[in-house]
């Protein structure tokens, strides 16, 4: 399957939105960086494009956050890169950009690369092809080491250096009706371990499907594909927007696991359908995450990964919701 940009070849009558994001922790957790480039196409619109910007850092009071967004006319794929958003762009090994609002400014220079094979969430290559699922996701470099450089405000500048992380690629035409992202990297101990997974509740009609769970597990150099429709039935999501428990089960593998942070640590977004209508997603790139993996005939495995992992709950309770997630949500529009 090759790694590219779906937006040019989406027809103009039809509705789109797609997604390549960074995200990389420091070693040892505590501090972290999550960079979207995202394109948002109405039916029969022209598309416009965004760069989200989020430096997430536990010793402080609330992550560091912005948002741009910019018409059709800063919107390309140029050679060898992915994607060019403004002034951002992102490709095979480098991701570089600037943003700049009255809330932050940012600029990066970033490199990045990882000898683990992209990690496709869905079992065959020719669903991503076709019309359902409606979302589609990829890891190109589910376990990454970046080096480079941030700057804040003209003043704050981050050197990374072997910070762990990944590279995402998500399109589609709908997202689900509440859906959760688990992801770590960098597990102390375990150099080449990486878990990246998510769950997703999708409508149809009137109808909301139970937790449909998909993802990967890289443990002592196997690869563990997790979930899937036949393992509905054994996976279980208790989210809030403070933390999750779960548990995914795959074939001879069961992952239990438990991913946390403290909601100041939270950054708050509006993800808008094509087609409407909205979500709100809060997202922390510095959460605490615990894993205990079970297999037979072999000894419970534990992971630990402090102030590293990410964890992302799309849902339909807002602000002014009578069940208020309590995250305050970004000032941006979508769509």
């Amino acid at each position: 399957m090759e790694e590219r940009a779906r937006f040019p070849d989406v027809a103009a009558k039809a509705g789109h939105y797609e997604s390549f994001y960074v995200k990389a922790c420091c070693p040892g957790g505590g501090q972290g960086v999550w960079i979207r480039h995202t394109v948002h196409k109405r039916p029969g619109a022209e598309p416009n494009a965004s760069i989200w910007f989020c430096l997430f850092d536990r010793e402080a009071e609330a992550p560091r956050a912005t948002k741009v967004t910019v018409s059709a006319g800063d919107l390309s794929t140029p050679a060898g890169s992915w994607i060019r958003v403004a002034d951002a762009e992102i490709g095979p090994r480098r991701a570089s950009g600037s943003v700049a609002t009255e809330a932050v400014t940012a600029s990066w220079e970033l490199e990045f690369g990882g000898d683990a094979e992209p990690c496709k969430y869905l079992p065959a290559d020719w669903l991503y092809e076709a019309p359902v699922p409606r979302t589609k996701f990829v890891a190109p470099y589910p376990d990454a080491r970046f080096s480079g450089r941030l700057e804040l405000d003209g003043a704050v500048q981050i050197e990374l250096d072997g910070w762990p992380g990944m590279i995402g690629h998500n399109w589609g035409s709908e997202h689900a009706e509440r859906w959760v992202w688990l992801e770590g990297t960098g597990f102390a101990g375990s150099p080449d371990t990486y878990f990246d997974a998510g769950a997703a509740r999708i409508r149809i009609g009137s109808w909301t499907t139970p937790w449909v769970p998909s993802g990967m597990l890289v443990l002592d150099g196997e690869r563990h594909r997790l979930g899937g429709l036949g393992k509905i039935r054994g996976a279980s999501v208790e989210e809030s927007a403070g933390e999750c428990a779960f548990v995914l089960p795959g074939r001879d593998i069961v992952v239990r696991g438990r991913v946390s942070a403290p909601r100041k640590d939270f950054v708050g977004w509006v993800y808008a359908d094509p087609k409407g209508p909205e979500h709100n997603t809060v997202h922390c790139s510095v959460a605490d995450l615990e894993l205990t993996v079970e297999r037979p005939g072999l000894p419970a495995r534990h992971l630990k990964l402090p102030a590293g992992g990410a964890y992302e709950l799309g849902m339909r309770e807002t602000p002014d919701h009578q069940q208020d997630h309590g995250i305050p949500i970004q000032p941006y529009p979508d769509g």
